[in-house]
C-alpha cells in the first residue's frame, strides 16, 4: 500500500505555533504583518492570494495585499517592494507571480529587505542558502523538507531526485536535501532518459509543472514521492505532476494533491513572517 503523506496535520500545528507568537508579538507592541504584491488579473493567482490573507488573519497576522495592476510597470512593482522594506510595521513580503510580461521576477525581488524575504525570493536569500548561510527558504522548497521529515522518512545517505529546476522550488529543494546528507539530482527538460534517472531515487520530488508527468515507470519500488504540481484540472480541481492512480501500490508513500505540500507552504510563510517580526 501507498501511505498517503498528508500536510494538513503538519499545517495545523505550524498554524497554532504561529498564532501563539501573533499573541506574544501583538502584546509586546510588534503586531506582525505580513503584505503580498500583486501585479496580475491571474484568477488562480488571486485565489491563492486570498487564501494567504485569510489563513494569516486566522492566526493573528494582519495582511495587506497591495494590487497594482497587471499594467504596472517593472519600475512601479520596485518602487512599491522598496516603499515595503523600508517601513518597519511590515515583517513579510511576498511578490506573488505571474508578473507582467516584461518584469522579471529575480531582478524585482532583489528590492525586497532580505530579513522581510519570507518566501525567499530574493537572490541574495538563494546565495546565502547556497552558502550555509542564515536566510529564508522558498516556503514551498521547505515545506518538501518539512513533509519527509513530519513523516519520519529518513535522509542521511539518501538518493533524492528533484525534478525541476526553477528557483522557487527545485533548486533551493536540491540545497536543503543537500544539507541533509542526501546524494542529490537534479533533473529538466534536456534531461535525457527521465524514468531512469528518476528510478534511482529512494526520494523523488516532482515539481516540473506539468500534470501527471511522473507515472509508474519514473518511480522505484519503495519511493517516497513528493508530489510539488499544482495544475488545473478539466473538471475545475487540481491535479499535481504525479498520476496518484499510475504509482499507487509502487511507492511507499505519496503526497496528496490538493492537501500535500500547499497546506505546509502556506504555514510556512506566516512562520516566517512571526520570525522576521521577532527579530
Amino acid at each position: 500500500m501507498t501511505a498517503e503523506l498528508s500536510g494538513s496535520e503538519l499545517a495545523a500545528g505550524i498554524r497554532a505555533e504561529v498564532a501563539a507568537a501573533a499573541v506574544e508579538l501583538a502584546a509586546a507592541g510588534t503586531p506582525p504583518r505580513l503584505a503580498v504584491v500583486v501585479a496580475t488579473a491571474d484568477e488562480s493567482s488571486a485565489w491563492y492570494v486570498r487564501s494567504i490573507a485569510r489563513a494569516a488573519e486566522r492566526t493573528g497576522i494582519a495582511c495587506t495585499v497591495v494590487d497594482l495592476g497587471e499594467t504596472a510597470t517593472p519600475d512601479r512593482i520596485r518602487a512599491e517592494l522598496a516603499a515595503l522594506s523600508a517601513d518597519p510595521a511590515v515583517h513579510g513580503i511576498i511578490l506573488q507571480t505571474p508578473l507582467p510580461a516584461d518584469a522579471v521576477v529575480e531582478d524585482l525581488a532583489a528590492s525586497i529587505d532580505p530579513a522581510k524575504d519570507v518566501d525567499g525570493a530574493n537572490p541574495l536569500s538563494l546565495g546565502r542558502l547556497a552558502a550555509g548561510l542564515p536566510a529564508f527558504a522558498p516556503a514551498t522548497a521547505e515545506a518538501v523538507l518539512a513533509l519527509l521529515d513530519h513523516h519520519g522518512i529518513p535522509l542521511s545517505g539518501a538518493s533524492a531526485v528533484v525534478v525541476g529546476r526553477s528557483t522557487v522550488v527545485g533548486k533551493p529543494a536540491a540545497l536543503l536535501l543537500l544539507q541533509r546528507d542526501t546524494t542529490v539530482t537534479v533533473c529538466h527538460s534536456r534531461t535525457k532518459d527521465l524514468a531512469e534517472v528518476t528510478r534511482s531515487a529512494d526520494v523523488l520530488v516532482a515539481a516540473v509543472g506539468r500534470p501527471e508527468l511522473i507515472t509508474a515507470e519514473y518511480v522505484a519500488e519503495g519511493a517516497v514521492v513528493i508530489d510539488v504540481g499544482t495544475n488545473p484540472a478539466p473538471d475545475g480541481g487540481l491535479v499535481g505532476d504525479v498520476d496518484a492512480r499510475s504509482v499507487s501500490g509502487r511507492a511507499a508513500g505519496l503526497t496528496p494533491v490538493p492537501g500535500g505540500v500547499g497546506p505546509v507552504t502556506t504555514a510556512l510563510l506566516l512562520r516566517h513572517t512571526v520570525d522576521s517580526a521577532r527579530r
